[in-house]
């Protein structure tokens, strides 16, 4: 059975604190098994700057069972399957503890995103791009960020490129190849 209680209360201390950690869970509905969680990008990591967010259900034996998440915003990442958004972390399996909470188990998740684990994969192609090319993985994490996580769309980065009188083609192979970084794009755009 569902410790409702003890779901509210973790929903409180997360609302408490969301200012100071950037963590934050909010109900889907009003029973309180679907919810979403917001975690920001760790600073100094190809995802800083994106909000990523992460479907929650809570099982029937919760807190005695780990929470089901998933990521809801796309993420290029070892750990993170690139299709579905399944999270390879152990607490969400069989190292969870009833003394952890929502709040510890996302933020188990944007540590992970910090410190890869790319030998024991979920995207196995993520993992061996990872491993094989690391700059390659940087600038596809960065864009799958830039696209996917952050408020300044895709579109609106190569509306403004082309306002400057480039080709949308062009642009879009430029952000692209930037890494989404649109200041590295219009740099490629002048010098050739």
């Amino acid at each position: 059975m569902i410790d409702y209680g003890r779901v509210q209360k973790e929903l409180v201390d997360c609302e408490k604190n969301k200012d100071a950690s950037g963590v934050r869970v909010s109900p889907k509905s009003d029973n309180l098994t679907r919810l979403t969680g917001t975690i920001p990008g760790p600073i100094g990591t190809p995802y800083e700057g994106g909000t990523f967010q992460i479907d929650i259900t809570i099982p029937e034996d919760y807190p005695f069972e780990p929470p089901k998440m998933q990521f809801s915003t796309k993420v290029w990442h070892p750990n993170i399957s690139s299709q579905s958004g399944a999270i390879c972390l152990d607490i969400l399996k069989d190292q969870w503890s009833p003394a952890l909470t929502l709040k510890t188990a996302l933020v188990s998740i944007q540590a992970l995103l910090s410190a890869p684990e790319p030998k024991d994969p979920q995207d196995a192609v993520v993992a061996e791009q990872y491993i094989k090319n690391y700059q390659v993985f940087v600038s596809t994490a960065r864009y799958w960020t830039e696209t996917f996580a952050k408020n300044s769309s895709l579109a609106e980065k190569v509306r403004k490129l082309v306002e400057m009188g480039f080709g949308e083609a062009q642009v879009r192979s430029a952000i692209e190849s930037s890494g989404g970084d649109e200041n590295v794009a219009l740099e490629k755009l002048c010098s050739g």
